[in-house]
């Protein structure tokens, strides 16, 4: 458990550095290694040397509640550091042992001073199985744990109109012993089953709720309960997870944090030679690559083709990068009888003799997204180290020797970590694939002939239930048209779309060559600063629509529905991150006037426009209202 040599070095060279932007650097570089627990604590010591305005700086500051049945304090730094890993800088309060429920509830709690950004539950499901005797019958042990689920809804209820936080609930700890061995799974009273029930229970429940699911269960099942619960330290201590585990619980916290906020990667790009199959096609030929059934080394690599395929299915964007000639690699897809994955699955297909590093930026261009949504799988560990020191913003895991380890090294990384699962996620591969023969058309035309002939049809109107899951999801993980950078939970999102004060706005986008889906929603507020004013309190939309008009018809809807309510001004305002440069020039290319006395380097971030003088944009959309 002590710090290694190397570690130390590494430490001692980050705090020698004075310039703090640069000491911070250091320290998610640091971060980002294998660190044990006292690692992980001299990394967090020194974190707290660092002032929170030069944090802020680099990645998203929030406010952490940790709130428990146990003894937590083991946990606070691990989630801390697991943070910095991803740009996330949390202040963390500790609730005390067994204390979650008066720092929720109680009128003078310190949390309300704290005013959390999220809030944390990390119980135990001891007192749940204690109240269950081994010989309850198996509808009497579903009344009590629905009731008990039913109470924490409660809680979450409470917690949520108390403090409009996001909620995360941890699933339960299975540390009890077999009472009947393999028996177990049939005695409906027993510890095992009761606390498999309540997991299924508790996470049905947050689905419904909008309650974030940390899942340490699904961890501890895959690691084994010893790599997460140490019975000794239960019983000196009360301490539930471990010491040793307590930088994967920060891990597991922070992918979610980070997939609920934007963070999580969207596009998986593939090496192909010796990674989606054995062999150089070039050399082999496609006859003489191995892959498919009847040999170990065959099987693994199409083990990866099917985790990139249930991947796909999921929405992440498939791509290709590889140092091939072009017509072999995809004449590969189509004739090889043992490919699962075929051309059409890839979004992006790039396999020539270019530097692959110039070849991902390529790809992101195509793809319209950020390096950083990136994660590129090669077997080559000098490609691998050609792209990490060329881009590290692109995830680049480091593949065991073995490619029967791919999947799971891949997915050990939790890269694509989700918070939701909608319609558009499920069709997300199929759009970037339309989206690309979209570039190939306007690359062969001009803009105003390409955008002619999409015939582009937009259908919107107000943020009804049904589209509650797709906005939030929308607004949480859009980060590079996102006018102001801010979250909302769903319940926040549903409170403000059910006020007739407020106007939320949808937006779908199709064309002769697909459904785009729900790809832009607009908040707009009563203006505190002008009576009878409106205003963009959020402005989204998907990258995958960027400079197709719609940022013009969606204002000319937005005003004309302004204008229906008598609303006489929309104020708007550009908030500057570190990735929605796109929209800086936005409300200047629509009408708005800069209201700011001086702007920032950024640009005037506070915008007003008149609606009596606005003039509606030409656009090539049709529109298609929503009926009300």
């Amino acid at each position: 458990m002590a710090a290694t040599p190397e570690f130390r070095d590494r430490l001692r060279a980050s705090l020698a550095t004075k310039d703090l932007d640069a000491r911070l650097g250091a320290l998610v570089e640091l971060a980002h290694a294998p660190l044990n627990f006292v690692e992980t604590i001299q990394v967090d010591k020194a974190l707290e040397a660092i002032p929170p305005e030069v944090a802020a700086r680099s990645g998203a500051s929030l406010r952490v509640a940790l709130l428990s049945s146990a003894t937590i304090d083991q946990l606070v730094s691990a989630v801390r550091v697991a943070g910095l890993r991803r740009g996330l800088f949390f202040e963390v309060f500790k609730g005390g042992f067994n204390q979650y429920r008066q720092a929720l509830l109680d009128a003078d709690s310190p949390l309300l001073a704290f005013r959390p950004d999220l809030i944390v539950l990390s119980l135990g499901a001891r007192p749940v199985v204690a109240n269950i005797p081994i010989g309850m019958a198996a509808e009497q042990v579903e009344a009590a744990l629905r009731a008990e689920v039913d109470d924490l809804s409660s809680l979450w209820d409470a917690a949520r109109r108390r403090f409009g936080a996001t909620l995360v609930h941890q699933t339960y700890l299975d540390v009890f012993e077999p009472v009947f061995g393999s028996f177990d799974r049939n005695v409906a009273a027993s510890p095992a089953r009761v606390v498999a029930r309540l997991n299924d229970l508790v996470a049905q429940a947050a689905a419904t709720a909008g309650v974030l699911v940390l899942d340490v269960a699904q961890a501890s099942a895959r690691e084994g309960l010893d790599a997460w619960h140490d019975p000794a330290r239960w019983l000196q201590g009360k301490m539930e997870i471990a010491p040793h585990a307590a930088p994967r619980f920060g891990e597991l916290l922070a992918r979610v944090v980070g997939a609920q906020r934007g963070r999580s990667r969207k596009t998986l790009v593939l090496d192909l030679d010796n990674t989606l199959w054995g062999g150089v096609v070039g050399d082999v030929g496609i006859e003489g690559i191995v892959l498919g059934e009847g040999s170990a080394a065959g099987e693994a690599h199409l083990e990866l083709q099917r985790y990139a395929r249930r991947l796909k299915e999921r929405g992440v964007v498939l791509a290709v990068c590889s140092k091939n000639d072009l017509s072999i690699a995809e004449k590969a897809f189509s004739t090889h009888p043992e490919m699962l994955l075929k051309r059409s699955d890839f979004a992006a297909f790039v396999a020539n003799w270019n530097d692959k590093a110039e070849n991902l930026r390529a790809i992101a261009e195509q793809l319209n997204l950020g390096l950083d949504s990136l994660v590129f799988v090669d077997d080559n560990p000098v490609e691998r180290a050609r792209v990490r020191e060329a881009l590290p913003m692109v995830g680049v895991p480091e593949l065991p020797d073995d490619p029967g380890r791919y999947v799971r090294c891949i997915a050990e990384h939790g890269y694509f970590e989700a918070v939701s699962f909608t319609q558009e996620d499920a069709q997300r591969a199929e759009q970037y694939a339309a989206n690309a023969q979209r570039e190939a058309l306007r690359a062969s035309q001009s803009m105003e002939d390409f955008l002619r002939g999409l015939q582009m049809t937009v259908t919107y109107g107000l943020v009804t239930p049904v589209d509650l899951a797709r906005v939030t999801q929308l607004i949480n993980k859009t980060n590079q048209f996102n006018t102001t950078g801010r979250r909302y939970t769903g319940d926040e999102v549903a409170r403000m779309a059910a006020d007739g004060a407020n106007l939320l706005l949808q937006f779908r986008l199709a064309d002769r060559l697909g459904d785009n889906g729900l790809v832009s929603a607009m908040i707009l507020r009563p203006d505190p600063r002008v009576p009878g004013g409106l205003e963009i309190d959020t402005w989204v939309m998907s990258c995958r629509v960027f400079g197709r008009q719609l940022e013009d018809e969606a204002m000319n809807i937005a005003v004309e529905a302004a204008r229906q309510r008598g609303v006489r001004s929309l104020r708007a305002s550009y908030v500057p991150t570190e990735r929605n440069k796109v929209v800086r020039d936005l409300f200047a290319g629509l009408g708005f006037s800069a209201i700011d006395e001086a702007g920032s380097a950024d640009g005037p971030g506070n915008w007003l426009l008149e609606t009596s003088g606005y003039v509606a944009r030409p656009t090539f959309i049709q529109r298609n209202p929503q009926p009300s």
